[in-house]
């Protein structure tokens, strides 16, 4: 949003996500705010490890300063998607866990303008995480009691660095990320985006079915793209997509900007609930139902083409897909596998009706990629 307000050239986001701090990185932004895709970013690598550095003398350095307000120009885009009129006639009490990471800079301000009375866990925006940081139902156990004892509506747990939410229903249960994503999209096709008809829909191809199934419901065109931020912006930019996002609780949309964004998230699921009249819950729980499995299998890089072919093989009824790593889908479940970029592995992921079901053919694929 800075970028975009600053009339800046690009951005750069100093970021370890949900990682420990020594993982450090760069997050690289163009004019229009969003993350650049492969190709800009392979050309910035290749730039800086080729080149030698252009030196100026002192007189000619450039200047630096501080901007104080930073969330004045992202706060007035979040509220204008929602009707902040009837979110604060509900008076919703939120639960707000942040972490000490940055989400409270931005959370804080806009929970209050939206009327709600506001609970913090980890205001401090110092980077001194009272939990383990990405927000999984692991990682927040003591945050789900502290959820229900503050009598809240709703919870919000945010990442780190406030692009993915995670959500707490008002009994104290983990809802979890990916029906972050799939609740947000059911309130923007079900309203409309503000007046505007909904167009499609963009998931990466690990992201839960729900999705699909929405767009499916709402009659709008549903689209995948590969795993990563910058490939569904891709993809959402191709087809003129409403709304898009991944299965890790990371939500885009369009009017506020091109990146995942835990405070749209917030605002949207605040107005499906004051619009719908309904708790969380319930919009949690008349979603379509399914579990989903996730687990890794020890495999050289080298071997990984091969493997991949016996895997569709032996899944001959399943409709495959090669856009990112094998995709193989079936009316009711679908099973990814994808190579890591980091270590020699396949992380195998499989969604179904049932846990069972997921974990069985998750654990199918794997024995046929270990006979290798």
């Amino acid at each position: 949003m800075l970028v975009r307000h600053q009339g800046a050239a690009g951005g750069i986001q100093i970021s370890a996500s949900h990682n420990p701090s020594e993982y450090n990185g760069l997050k690289l932004l163009d004019s229009t705010g969003r993350v650049i895709p492969a190709e800009a970013g392979q050309q910035v690598i290749d730039r800086y490890r080729e080149e030698a550095p252009q030196w100026k003398s002192f007189d000619q350095l450039g200047a630096s300063r501080t901007i104080e307000d930073s969330t004045t120009a992202h706060l007035a885009m979040v509220v204008g998607i929602c009707d902040v009129e009837r979110i604060r006639g509900k008076r919703f009490r939120v639960f707000l866990d942040a972490n000490n990471g940055s989400g409270s800079v931005l959370g804080i301000p806009l929970l209050e303008e939206l009327g709600c009375e506001v609970t913090v866990l980890g205001a401090d925006a110092d980077g001194q995480f009272g939990h383990p940081p990405e927000p999984t139902s692991e990682n927040l156990k003591s945050v789900l009691q502290l959820v229900e004892a503050s009598g809240a509506n709703i919870g919000f747990c945010q990442d780190p660095d406030a692009d993915r939410l995670a959500v707490v229903d008002e009994t104290g249960r983990y809802v979890g990320e990916e029906y972050t994503l799939a609740m947000c999209v059911d309130h923007v096709l079900r309203h409309g985006s503000l007046g505007q008809g909904p167009g499609a829909v963009v998931t990466n191809c690990s992201t839960s079915r729900m999705t699909q199934d929405l767009a499916e419901k709402y009659s709008v065109p549903f689209h995948r793209s590969k795993v990563g931020e910058a490939n569904v912006v891709d993809q959402m930019l191709a087809e003129g997509a409403t709304f898009g996002g991944e299965g890790n609780g990371g939500v885009i949309d369009p009017r506020v900007g091109y990146v995942r964004d835990s405070f749209v998230g917030m605002a949207l699921l605040l107005d499906a609930m004051a619009a719908r009249e309904q708790p969380v819950s319930t919009l949690t729980d008349e979603l379509p139902r399914y579990a989903m499995h996730k687990m890794k299998v020890n495999l050289a890089a080298d071997i990984v083409p091969t493997a991949l072919d016996a895997l569709e093989k032996h899944f001959a009824g399943a409709t495959p897909d090669r856009l990112d790593g094998l995709r193989l889908d079936w009316p009711n479940k679908w099973l990814l596998v994808r190579v890591s970029n980091t270590e020699p592995i396949v992380r195998v992921f499989a969604e179904a009706p049932t846990a069972d079901e997921a974990r069985d053919t998750c654990n199918v694929a794997a024995n046929v990629l270990n006979s290798f």
